[in-house]
């Protein structure tokens, strides 16, 4: 079991030996992939080293143990540590996704359910901001259209990490489950009857793109400027700093109304198209992968309902992997790491049936 690992552990050790050549750091690029690299295996080979020594360690307890009751008693308790090494150790080694590392664009996007489906957008917005302070992420506003009772008729926020992260604990990681469409259940604040009602928002969640990662032609983009506009249409601006980008070729749009000057509000509307260009591109890419995208949960088809916030019985579902908890509170208060876990396992199990 696990002989492939030992060609992972040369694999480290050689990266060791170059990360400790000062003239690899010369190239700071490369220095950087070398040191990701090394980050993921370190973890797996550790780990192998462990389940390695816990075999030696049983064998020795038998032997003693045929002698020496004590020993002898030992072995049940270091087979049940070699059992849970095995597992993590599976678990290390199922196929990452290339794009676990990368910082995200989250979208928000009030549906059915009119104001009310707009406040709860702002429920959600609350919810990942706070879950992104709890974890130590970083969180950006880069665009935002408000209701007039409050709430967010659209948002989009960018949210990044504050350093290297350990594997699987990365941005995209964690938020790609989130993507889909999010139902709430309670008594609207318009409502004086005390009736309860179901409204849904939409949730998008795209790795952010680096330049490097998608090329964008100048040519093929039409760059539109208006007037900004605040709840109601009013205008909230005299000059047309508001623009909107179009990327010709796939008909992606993107735009941007909340900066001051044209000029950051066009490039920070560039920051969403390059993130939405490049989910398309790994979509198109999941698509031709239909083996490994069967064994994953499905993240990316936002016609169905991914999860239910009850609030009479402050309960949160998610439908996806039959998950539910009656703290639903605690949840809309950034407490989402049993939420995102419950999908986490469900992926890794997937992958692991698979392989």
């Amino acid at each position: 079991m696990f002989e492939a690992v030992e060609e992972l552990v040369a694999e480290h050790a050689d990266l060791e030996k170059k990360l400790a050549d000062p003239s690899v750091h010369a190239d700071q690029a490369n220095a950087r992939k070398l040191n990701k690299r090394y980050a993921e295996l370190t973890p797996i080979v550790a780990t192998y080293r462990s389940w390695k020594q816990s075999g030696d360690d049983i064998e020795t307890a038998r032997e003693l143990g045929a002698d020496d009751a004590e020993f002898a008693a030992e072995v049940k308790e270091l087979e049940k540590q070699r059992e849970e090494l095995t597992e993590k150790l599976r678990l290390l080694l199922v196929p990452r996704d290339p794009s676990d590392d990368k910082d995200v664009i989250l979208e928000i996007k009030a549906g059915a359910g009119g104001d009310e489906s707009a406040l709860f957008a702002g429920d959600l917005l609350r919810m990942y901001l706070r879950y992104a302070e709890r974890v130590g992420w970083k969180t950006e506003i880069i665009d935002a259209t408000e209701s007039e009772l409050g709430g967010y008729k659209d948002v989009q926020v960018a949210v990044k990490t504050k350093g290297q992260t350990e594997p699987g604990q990365g941005v995209w990681a964690r938020l790609k489950y989130e993507g889909g469409v999010h139902r709430v259940q309670r008594v609207p604040a318009t409502e004086s009857q005390g009736r309860i009602h179901t409204s849904a928002a939409g949730v998008l969640v795209t790795p952010e793109a680096e330049e490097v990662d998608v090329e964008i032609n100048p040519n093929d983009l039409r760059i539109d400027v208006y007037r900004s506009s605040g709840p109601g249409g009013q205008s909230v601006n005299t000059t047309d700093s508001a623009v909107r980008i179009t990327h010709i070729p796939t008909g992606v749009v993107a735009s941007c109304q909340n900066e001051k000057s044209q000029l950051q509000n066009k490039e920070q509307a560039l920051r969403i198209l390059r993130s939405r260009l490049l989910a398309m591109a790994q979509e198109e890419a999941e698509k031709e992968a239909a083996d490994a995208r069967r064994s994953q949960v499905r993240t990316v088809d936002r016609s169905e309902k991914i999860r239910t916030y009850n609030f009479p019985e402050n309960r949160i579902s998610d439908h996806r992997v039959g998950f539910k908890a009656y703290n639903l509170d605690q949840v809309l208060d950034g407490d989402l790491d049993a939420v995102i876990q419950a999908c986490v396992d469900a992926d890794s199990a997937a992958k692991l049936a698979a392989a």
